[in-house]
């Protein structure tokens, strides 16, 4: 069963989303939240696996909430998923770099909403891939330079091709595929990378992909297979 709590200061929304996931026998909505403190204090008592979280809240906001759930070793399992318009790219590109492990549109299809809610709950892909992906190159290309650094040296070679292409959309499955691997050992690749890079999971790293320079916006305009 995958624990959902829903953070947004609209009722009918909360209720809009609480009918269409407690229609699916795996997903459970645990809790409710009105503003960003509300729902941190929800996550710390009920441990949620995923939190569909707004960003437009009195108080706390969602960007700040997600920023404490990321911070918060208690709540290292807690999946935030950002709620947003396209409107508001900035902040969901600055939720991305906070910690959130992905976003969706307010109006998506239902069947769109309860697919995310599995995904993040395992960890296993972006949200919306193709759209975030291009999100997070439109802001990191407001970068003066990219800064390498230190970070990726912990990496292998074998590493870094696996990151290019988490950074390209691509699943476990589809990585494996590419590179002629097992499913298994580019699932430990990736386990392994985030674990080096001290990141939550593959939205992160999709991020740190950008802002490093090992991938750039240009190259998201050539065919992805599988993307």
């Amino acid at each position: 069963m995958i624990n959902v709590v829903l953070a947004d200061d609209q009722r009918l929304v909360r209720a809009g989303f609480r009918s269409i996931l407690e229609d699916e026998e795996d997903l459970a909505v645990v809790g409710e939240a009105g503003n960003g403190e509300e729902a941190l204090a929800v996550c710390r008592e009920l441990r949620p696996d995923v939190v569909l979280m707004d960003i437009r809240m009195p108080g706390v906001d969602g960007l700040e909430a997600a920023r404490r759930i990321a911070a918060d070793a208690r709540l290292d399992g807690v999946k935030v998923v950002i709620l947003t318009t396209f409107d508001l790219d900035d902040y969901v590109y600055a939720a991305l770099r906070a910690g959130a492990s992905g976003f969706l549109v307010k109006d998506t299809e239902p069947e769109e909403l309860v697919h995310a809610v599995r995904v993040a709950a395992r960890g296993d892909a972006l949200i919306s891939p193709s759209v975030t992906r291009r999100l997070i190159a439109e802001f990191a290309a407001r970068v003066k330079a990219p800064e390498p650094g230190p970070r990726l040296g912990v990496l292998t070679e074998r590493e870094r091709e696996v990151m290019v292409l988490v950074a390209a959309g691509l699943t476990n499955d589809q990585i494996a595929a590419r590179l002629v691997l097992s499913p298994a050992t580019a699932k430990t690749h990736v386990s392994r990378i985030m674990t080096k890079l001290d990141v939550r999971d593959r939205a992160q790293l999709v991020v740190l992909a950008y802002e490093s320079g090992m991938v750039t916006p240009g190259w998201l305009t050539e065919e992805q297979p599988g993307a």
